[in-house]
């Protein structure tokens, strides 16, 4: 006889999606000169960046966007090293 799955019993009610996991899931957005990139949204790490938009520090541990072009005259590669951490309020304002 086969045995029931333990992971939800039977008659228990479905466990709701945690929409904020998908937060880091990179996405593509319009960004300086009318230029493809891809944006991701992060928690925070351990290191602190320099905003480009507002050119104040990204404090250790800060949520916030890291963005790098789709269109880079070398290879998508090379756009990817050259990404760039942004307060999520400056990149939302578009001040770039």
């Amino acid at each position: 006889m086969a045995r029931r799955s333990s992971k939800r019993p039977y008659g228990a009610g479905h466990i709701p999606l945690n929409l904020g996991r998908l937060a880091s899931v990179p996405r593509s957005q319009t960004g300086p000169g009318g230029a493809e990139f891809t944006v991701r949204h992060v928690r925070g790490g351990a290191k602190d960046y320099t905003c480009p938009g507002c050119h104040r520090r990204i404090v250790p541990g800060t949520p916030h966007v890291v963005a790098w072009s789709n269109e880079s005259l070398f290879g998508a590669d090379r756009g990817l090293e050259e990404r760039r951490h942004w307060h999520a309020s400056c990149w939302e304002r578009r001040l770039w």
